[in-house]
């Protein structure tokens, strides 16, 4: 995929990677925080028109242009298996760099930039058959909130991941 329209929007892949280190992006679905990298998103945008695209998975609403960059996205609400919820002007779209594609994930709401040093996360806890522990990389405690970090690029499958590429392309 074609990434330059998002050059000057860019700060945070072209950001120094020290600087992002225990940064996180913080964001609401289903009454639940969760927290990505920093340093994976690209930028945040509110919705927008989406194109639909026959046989895509239901977690995965269909494709945007965004500045002459066709951008699959991912309803993670759906993705995680809850219940589809109609989007309002609180529901964003935070765009990612999963392995230099990118990639737009559509959440209830984004909270804020936050610090979550490595010392804060707990391991998620393993249960077998669990498919969120496959993208779920910590728990954070901050203050009275829990924060479940998760990994964009583990968010789709390999297989789900290079179909969705594909056909957006």
């Amino acid at each position: 995929m074609n990434n330059e329209g998002f050059e000057a929007v860019n700060v945070a892949v072209d950001g120094n990677n020290d600087e992002m280190k225990g940064k996180y992006l913080t964001f609401w679905t289903d009454d639940q925080l969760f927290g990505v990298p920093i340093k994976d998103v690209v930028q945040i945008v509110g919705m927008q028109k989406i194109t639909q695209i026959p046989e895509y998975p239901d977690y995965a609403k269909g494709i945007i242009n965004l500045r002459g960059t066709i951008v699959p996205l991912i309803d993670v609400r759906l993705r995680l298996g809850k219940p589809e919820k109609e989007y309002n002007d609180r529901t964003c779209i935070i765009v990612t760099s999963v392995n230099n594609s990118y990639f737009g994930f559509i959440v209830d709401e984004v909270e804020e930039v936050t610090d979550i040093s490595d010392d804060m996360i707990s391991p998620p806890p393993k249960l077998s058959g669990d498919t969120v522990n496959k993208y779920l990389t910590g728990i954070a405690r901050m203050n009275d909130k829990l924060v479940l970090t998760i990994d964009t690029a583990k968010i789709l499958g390999e297989e789900e991941f290079d179909a969705l590429l594909q056909s957006a392309e």
